[in-house]
């Protein structure tokens, strides 16, 4: 490495920037790149199911949300039935007291709790669906679920 010492007689500082150490390190993390990016790209093949969607298995005690937005006012109806935020969330407290103790209690063998399911327009904003599964949350349902079209062309297999 060099080092100028200035042998002015101006006695001026030098203003001259000294990149060999900034050339070394540049070096180093070149080489640990070069080392390390083989060694962090490692794939692993996997076997992805085929499928593109399960359809799914409506139950009657499972409630049917349909949720639509226009002018930034949002509409949940359960069922067929409009409802509003307060409505929504007494009902979904009813409906999941109603299901415990239809099947025993609480601590009752294989309870299997209704499940939400969710039709959204295209159109609605997010924090009208967002809302719903909030509520729904809250009331104390732990699976909510989406209802899509499938694309055209698309096949079900039903067994």
């Amino acid at each position: 490495m060099a080092m100028s010492v200035g042998g002015d007689s101006t006695d001026t500082p030098m203003s001259d920037i000294n990149t060999t150490p900034l050339v070394d390190v540049m070096l180093v993390l070149l080489i640990i790149f070069l080392i390390a990016v083989p060694v962090a790209i490692q794939a692993k093949k996997v076997n992805l199911p085929n499928v593109r969607f399960d359809p799914t298995t409506t139950k009657p005690e499972n409630v049917l949300l349909a949720i639509t937005g226009t002018d930034g006012q949002c509409q949940v109806y359960w069922g067929v039935t409009p409802v509003t935020h307060a409505e929504l969330l007494d009902r979904a407290v009813a409906k999941l007291k109603y299901e415990i103790a239809r099947q025993g209690g609480p601590t009752a063998p294989g309870l299997e709790l209704p499940e939400v399911h969710i039709r959204g327009d295209v159109e609605t904003p997010y924090r009208c669906i967002g809302g719903a599964i909030y509520t729904m949350q809250m009331a104390g349902f732990a699976k909510v679920g989406f209802i899509s079209r499938p694309p055209p062309g698309d096949t079900i297999a039903r067994l």
